[in-house]
């Protein structure tokens, strides 16, 4: 008991006190103070004088009040909810009760932050008691309106034991008067028994035959008076008299009280939808048409369907008792389960039970307390937590069982804005109970900065400021009121408001000194962003529900709740289908919605195989090598630069994957093997290296010796048959020169020598 006392006050006052871990402003357009606390309950406003910087937008401002706080801001703007008890009547037994306090509340609330209210409920002593006994005519029920026509007065004083005042009244009800409902033989209409001895009525729908009264005596002879009817098909037109009995508040003559609606029926019900095998196709209104106590629209109006029936008895505080048959029981019990605040009991053959069963089900009704509101306006939530054993926490009703007369209970009611919203009113209180609290809420979506309203030198005096932002005069604009409308720079300050040279502010805005101001979107929120390209309206759908029900749209993308995932929030979180070996996706991607998404090329449901990757040989060799063999470049290093690989060395390798020379030119064979996770593997190493053998130096130096000799010889053989062919082709033109010169006679490369002989003593004389 101790442990759940804490955990619910734990619990509220994370959630109702406002204390949140983790703090987040997801901005909107924040064109003022205003804007950025309408932006979520974690955004502040920074009103400082040049917080922003010269050309900053006024964005910076808005943010979370840790942010502003750290950024240097000191004077911060933060509206908190606020609660104004307007009526506070103390609880009290008697006359006129009060059971709950308190009675009336104004809540004034920050959008999106809830505010945790509690509302005490005790059950008072005396509390009056109205029962509206409504009783199946056909005539499969005679011998139980015998019974009934005795019971009135024991009943009626049963339950004046129970509260000390009680009033009762009486109605009854067949089927539709048309085919297949009814034989509409003018006859039968008029008589439709069997028995022609038996008294019997004329066939009807409903007829109101008592209002509510604290005379016993009178039930009974009014009830005395009652006959049998009857009809053909089985299922009666019990839900006709059901909503009759509920939306005829004045002729029943329900008052301030516990209100009961007693169906004493043997069979089943039709519902909305059978009047059309009767041609009745106009619905069922819910409204009163009681014309001399009988319903007039019987046969022109359709059944009402069980919600209807339902939203009904609730809107009235009405608890319906099901006195049924036992072959009945799990029709009304099923139907019991789609109406709060409902019981079902057995009826004997003969209804001689009925006092016990009225009893029993009013006491199990009375004991539950269900704490309910009614159709709330847009825009607001509530969640209930109770303080009973039993109870639920950040239910959509409180429930408390077992609760004894001048027993209080309290519920702890947890309120949220969601939008801003002014002075919208709803009501909670006890189902079955007429009391209401009356709860007014509106919203602080304005701030109240306390400045004045004359020009300032921080907006050039052509502006006033307002919230540490300027309010510009008419023919200026500009976050410092810098811009005088229409000079000579527009086109260059526009072109500042064009996303990639697009659209001036996605069209979705007016270009302003060079920013953009957004418009109002369809829905009635605005447009934001530095280009106006976000909006909070569309997003993905999941079953025709934004964000499936479990996020909020933030710029055109879904924002889950905690225990959410997807892209439209449409996934509780959970790994259990993406686990296999006791690892998620084999740690080779992440788990959304329940499946894996591989990342770097792996594929199968959980991530463990990749096509189009390869062993990488090549690179592991330094880590293969030193982890193996203890050489290599990461021998000193080892064991940290190689963790990722785990070797195992074997005598022999079936077939290796790679095939690579390590430092001493030596083949290492092995083979590598994934394991969970990128880039580490199991590697088997091949014992044994494949290395070259050493040198043979007599080989060597004997063997270059004779090269060397030999390539001397080929030399010498190669000059000496270069001179000989050289010889020889001199040889040969010379022959050739030769056999020419004894063809021609003369050689004409040979001039014979010439001798003159000259006698110095003679002169020429004879």
């Amino acid at each position: 008991m101790l442990q759940s006392v804490c955990l619910r006050g734990l619990l509220l006052l994370l959630v109702g006190k406002h204390v949140y871990t983790k703090e987040q402003c997801l901005k909107a357009s924040v064109n003022s103070c205003g804007d950025c606390i309408k932006s979520g309950p974690g955004c502040a406003w920074c009103k400082e004088l040049n917080f922003t910087k010269p050309g900053e937008q006024e964005a910076v401002r808005c943010d979370t009040v840790a942010v502003l706080k750290e950024k240097g801001c000191s004077s911060i703007i933060d509206p908190q909810n606020n609660l104004n008890k307007i009526s506070i009547k103390p609880l009290k037994a008697g006359s006129n009760p009060v059971q709950i306090y308190p009675q009336e509340l104004e809540l004034n609330l920050r959008p999106g932050k809830p505010h945790t209210f509690t509302l005490n409920f005790q059950r008072a002593e005396g509390y009056p008691v109205d029962l509206y006994y409504l009783m199946d005519l056909s005539y499969s029920m005679k011998d139980d309106l015998e019974n009934v026509k005795k019971l009135g007065s024991d009943l009626l004083n049963e339950l004046k034991r129970k509260t000390g005042n009680a009033r009762i009244g009486f109605g009854s009800f067949v089927d539709k008067t048309l085919l297949p409902f009814t034989d509409t033989n003018e006859v039968k209409l008029q008589r439709p028994c069997t028995d022609k001895s038996e008294p019997c009525q004329p066939a009807f729908g409903f007829q109101h035959v008592l209002s509510l009264t604290a005379d016993g005596n009178t039930f009974k002879d009014m009830v005395a008076k009652q006959h049998i009817s009857g009809n053909l098909d089985p299922p009666e037109g019990s839900l006709d008299a059901i909503m009759q009995a509920a939306v005829c508040m004045k002729e029943i003559g329900w008052g301030n009280s516990t209100r009961l609606l007693v169906l004493a029926t043997d069979d089943g019900f039709h519902m909305a939808g059978d009047g059309k095998l009767a041609a009745i196709l106009e619905p069922n209104q819910g409204t009163c048409q009681l014309v001399g106590n009988k319903y007039s629209k019987s046969n022109v109006w359709d059944y009402p369907s069980v919600g209807q029936i339902a939203r009904k008895l609730e809107e009235q505080n009405i608890q319906p008792i099901f006195a049924v048959t036992k072959k009945m029981e799990n029709v009304y019990k099923s139907l019991s389960q789609l109406i709060p605040k409902s019981a079902v009991g057995v009826l004997s053959d003969d209804s001689g039970n009925v006092v016990k069963l009225i009893v029993d089900a009013y006491n199990n009704l009375t004991s539950e307390v269900i704490m309910a509101h009614d159709s709330l306006p847009n825009f607001i939530s509530i969640k209930y937590t109770s303080n009973c054993t039993d109870g639920e926490m950040f239910s959509d009703r409180g429930r408390c069982a077992n609760v004894a007369i001048g027993q209080k209970v309290a519920f702890d009611v947890t309120v949220t804005a969601e939008r801003c919203i002014k002075n919208q009113t709803f009501h909670i209180g006890p189902l079955g109970f007429g009391e209401k609290l009356k709860v007014t809420v509106s919203t602080r979506c304005e701030c109240e900065c306390d400045d004045t309203n004359k020009p300032h030198s921080h907006c050039g005096n052509n502006g006033v400021v307002v919230c540490g932002g300027c309010k510009c005069n008419q023919g200026y604009i500009g976050q410092r009121c810098e811009c005088m409308i229409g000079q000579k720079d527009e086109a260059s300050l526009r072109a500042q408001c064009r996303k990639d040279n697009g659209t001036e502010c996605e069209g979705k805005g007016d270009c302003v000194c060079g920013r953009c101001q957004c418009h109002i979107t369809e829905g009635n929120s605005q447009y934001y962003g530095e280009f106006c390209e976000c909006d909070d309206e569309h997003c993905e759908n999941f079953n025709k529900t934004q964000c499936a029900g479990h996020g909020k749209c933030k710029c055109g993308k879904c924002k889950c709740h905690e225990g959410y995932e997807g892209t439209a929030c449409h996934c509780a979180i959970s790994d259990v289908a993406c686990k296999t070996q006791g690892t998620v996706c084999y740690n080779r991607g992440t788990c959304v919605c329940n499946q894996c998404e591989c990342q770097r090329g792996y594929k199968g449901p959980y991530c463990q195989v990749c096509p189009t990757c390869q062993a990488p040989c090549q690179q592991s060799a330094s880590c293969v090598e030193c982890l193996a063999f203890e050489s290599g470049p990461f021998e000193k290093n080892c064991s940290k630069a190689c963790g990722h690989l785990k070797v195992s060395m074997i005598e022999k390798l079936i077939k290796g994957d790679c095939r690579v020379k390590d430092k001493e030119g030596c083949w290492m064979t092995f083979t590598m093997t994934e394991q969970e996770g990128f880039d580490k593997y199991l590697v088997n190493v091949l014992k044994s290296r494949d290395c070259p053998e050493g040198p043979n130096i007599v080989a060597i130096v004997g063997g270059s010796l004779a090269g060397v000799a030999l390539i001397g010889l080929l030399i010498l053989l190669i000059v000496k048959a270069c001179l000989y062919a050289s010889d020889l082709r001199e040889w040969r033109r010379f022959e050739k020169d030769r056999k020419l010169e004894k063809l021609s006679g003369t050689n004409p490369l040979f001039q014979n020598a010439t001798t003159t002989i000259q006698n110095p003593t003679f002169s020429g004389d004879s």
